[in-house]
Formats: structure tokens, sequence, C-alpha cells
């Protein structure tokens, strides 16, 4: 139904959070409920989720960490692209899973996300 990151949860890293998922992404963010005491963003993605939470460390993961969401898209090399342009880390996939085209991007957290286009015959 959901995944959730961690962010700092102070209001400059709301912002940035803010505008690389919405402004770059291009994800819509949706309401959350104000039952949360720490700050945090909430995105729709088809019928599933992104939440973003206030972490009070302010740390994602060290970067040999293997945890990840991974997020479909249409053309992983156009996306690579336009992430590259606008600054974001990419690196490659950490191997190749046949109909699996991928790569893995940080967010401005630390976050690893990987993107993936499954080939029409995958299955």
């Amino acid at each position: 139904q959901h995944v959730s990151l961690p962010i700092p949860g102070d209001v400059e890293s709301i912002a940035v959070a803010r505008r690389f998922y919405g402004d770059v992404l291009g994800l819509e963010e949706i309401a959350r409920p104000d039952v949360f005491p720490a700050a945090g963003l909430w995105y729709g993605l088809g019928d599933q989720e992104l939440h973003l939470f206030g972490e009070p460390s302010g740390v994602a993961a060290n970067a040999e960490s293997l945890r990840h969401p991974c997020f479909e898209v249409e053309d992983v090399d156009a996306l690579r692209k336009h992430l590259e342009i606008t600054g974001v880390p990419t690196r490659d996939d950490d191997g190749e899973i046949p109909g699996r085209a991928r790569f893995f991007g940080l967010d401005p957290f630390g976050n690893t996300l990987e993107f993936v286009h499954f080939a029409a015959d995958h299955w």
C-alpha cells in the first residue's frame, strides 16, 4: 500500500523533498493526515503511496544498504537523463535482470531509489 522513507523533518528539508519528489520526479502530492507528530509529505503513485517522514537523525541508510523502493517507469533512459541533467546522482543497476531495464538514483537525503521498466514479454 505504501513505502516510507526518512528525511530530516525541518522546514527546509520538507521544501527540498517537495521540489525533488514533486517537481523533478513529477509525483502528485496527496493530503497527509494531521495525526502525525513529525513533519512529512505523502505522494500518490497509482494505487500505492510514498510517505516521507521526518526522522530525528535526518539520515538515510548508509550507501551500502540494499534497502530501497522500486518505481516502474515507461522509459528508464529518458528518466535517467532527466535526473542527471537536474543533478541527481545515478548509478547502474547491480546486475542484469532479464526483461528489466533499470538504474538507481539518490534522493537529496541519501535514500536509494530504483527505477525499472519491464519488457512486454517479461513474464
